[in-house]
């Protein structure tokens, strides 16, 4: 087995340990690390990733899996410094959970998701004030905002940061995507955002279909 199928396996089993020792390989064996995230590991999360969509796979494994690669990764982004290679970035996402609501747990594994497939990802947190967020897009220079709400009760100040971004003539500089348990397409629709999910797989794919990649 290369080490490109192993740490496709190791991810796919969400081995740590495995991921962390196949990676100081690639680096003490001056092999290519880009090839080793783009052939080994990204191959093994995009596996996991449609196990869990198709139900063969569950939270628990994809957050280890995800947990895994981004073990290897902060071995190998040294390497691919010091190479003068430059990872490509698909975009820029704030993250956050709206104002009100506390529950993060979504939003994290969102989060992490959207790093471990090459999102450049800045996480403002829960109970996260609308202004804030609009804020920090702005100075991230973020192509998409993402937020969450985990209560019917706090949904609504995703409708305000519609508003919001309307009012103040930069709507059209950011795609908003938004999710949570109780938030439905036909919300989304509603409020008029440009991107819905029901899971933290469906979350990545949307955004690179908004960023066009």
């Amino acid at each position: 087995m290369t080490i490109l199928e192993q740490l496709k396996e190791a991810v796919v089993q969400g081995d740590n340990k495995a991921c962390v020792t196949l990676a100081q390989q690639v680096v003490t064996e001056a092999m290519d690390p880009m090839e080793a995230i783009d052939g080994g590991l990204a191959v093994g999360m995009k596996i996991i990733g449609d196990n869990f969509q198709s139900g063969q796979a569950f939270l628990p494994e994809m957050m280890l899996a995800a947990s895994a690669m981004n073990a290897a990764v902060d071995i190998l982004e040294p390497a691919i410094a010091a190479s003068g290679q430059n990872v490509e970035k698909k975009g820029k996402i704030v993250v956050a959970t709206i104002h009100g609501d506390m529950h993060d747990i979504g939003k994290n594994i969102v989060k992490l998701m959207f790093s471990t497939s090459g999102f450049e990802v800045t996480d403002l947190g829960k109970n996260v004030r609308v202004a804030t967020i609009i804020e920090q897009a702005e100075a991230h220079q973020a192509d998409i905002i993402a937020v969450s709400a985990l209560m019917t009760t706090t949904m609504g100040y995703m409708r305000v940061l519609m508003e919001e971004l309307e009012f103040a003539g930069i709507h059209d500089k950011y795609k908003v995507m938004i999710g949570g348990a109780p938030v439905t397409q036909e919300w989304a629709e509603k409020i008029g955002v440009d991107g819905y999910s029901k899971d933290a797989v469906g979350a990545v794919k949307k955004a690179g279909e908004l960023m066009g990649k």
